[in-house]
């Protein structure tokens, strides 16, 4: 028997996770048929179908997932070598990879790590923004910038570097409309601007067990950019939860709701523990932890930022900047990870 192809087995992996060859094919930049004909040439390879189909999507059969089990450990291996790889490098020169959400890694790591170039002009930084969490095994991402936990991988590395306080805010045109709300009770009565974020959660107050509570009585703006999320609570759409340090170089006359009301959330720096053996990567991972160290007080209370020279006056303080002594409503904070 010939040997199969083997980039024939990450065609199969990719329709066995997204249940179709269309969309496998959109992951892997590769046409519907295409991806059909590797399929069928794995299968008469091999002498025996390795999907079917299921509630309308395709599903691997008995084989085929002990097939999968093999593939996804050579898979692992692949990215043993790679990782192997860059901790080989000891030089503070090349790129390194960070993931990051919106906010954090659109507004402030971008003037943070200029203070960075500074001292490693030869280290380049390649930034991915969203909500997803980048494979730091498979080296999608170096460090990852991640909210409410590192993850459950064994092999990462987590490190809390801030607690976020988040309240509610709304426009002064959409307040002089609506008026305030003087209690949580009052929100049913008020318009809501939502984001989507995590693994499709709302960005607004949450219980204890990751629930929103009180809920707007209407939401009239719902988005998956925190651009855009913003721009909507500044357009008057409503009440938005936002960090109290949110909203940086933007106008003024958005203010805080129900003040006394707030939620925290840690952010953790993650990297894999083969990846903090590389000297570049370490050295960025280093000084993006002394950097939220610096920042603690703005992430926590609003007000300046540290790096506020560089950052054109990043500011939140006045009215929307939280009081350091007033007590958080619970919210869905987890415990530090070891470091």
């Amino acid at each position: 028997m010939r040997m199969s192809n083997w980039s024939d087995y990450p065609i199969l992996l990719a329709v066995a996770e997204t249940g179709s060859l269309t969309a496998a094919g959109r992951k892997l930049s590769m046409s519907q048929p295409t991806v059909g004909r590797r399929i069928r040439a794995l299968e008469d390879h091999f002498g025996t179908p390795l999907l079917k189909r299921e509630d309308g999507a395709l599903v691997p059969t008995s084989f085929g997932q002990s097939m999968l089990d093999h593939i996804r450990r050579m898979q692992d291996e692949a990215s043993a070598i790679d990782r192997s790889s860059a901790t080989l490098e000891d030089s503070l020169a090349g790129v390194v990879r960070l993931s990051a959400t919106e906010g954090i890694g659109t507004a402030w790591l971008p003037p943070v790590l200029q203070v960075f170039r500074a001292s490693h002009p030869d280290i380049l930084i390649d930034l991915g923004i969203g909500f997803k969490n980048y494979n730091l095994a498979q080296r999608e991402a170096d460090i990852a910038v991640r909210w409410m936990g590192p993850g459950d991988q064994n092999s990462l590395i987590g490190r809390k570097v801030a607690t976020v306080t988040f309240g509610l805010f709304a426009s002064e045109s959409y307040l002089q409309h609506k008026g305030a709300p003087q209690s949580l009770e009052d929100l049913k009565n008020h318009d809501g601007v939502m984001a989507t974020i995590m693994d499709d959660k709302q960005l607004w107050l949450m219980d204890s067990n990751h629930q929103p509570r009180n809920l707007p009585g209407r939401v009239t703006f719902r988005t998956s950019s925190i651009w855009a999320f913003e721009q909507a609570i500044e357009d008057g759409y409503g009440i938005g939860a936002r960090p109290v340090c949110g909203g940086m170089n933007r106008n003024t006359a958005v203010r805080r709701v129900l003040p006394n009301v707030t939620q925290q959330e840690d952010v953790f720096l993650v990297a894999h523990e083969d990846l903090r053996r590389s000297a570049r990567i370490r050295a960025v991972f280093d000084f993006l932890v002394e950097a939220f160290a610096q920042d603690a007080a703005f992430f926590l209370n609003g007000g300046t930022s540290e790096f506020g020279n560089v950052a054109k006056g990043v500011y939140c303080g006045g009215p929307n900047a939280d009081n350091p002594d007033h007590i958080h409503a619970p919210g869905s904070r987890k415990l530090d990870a070891a470091e």
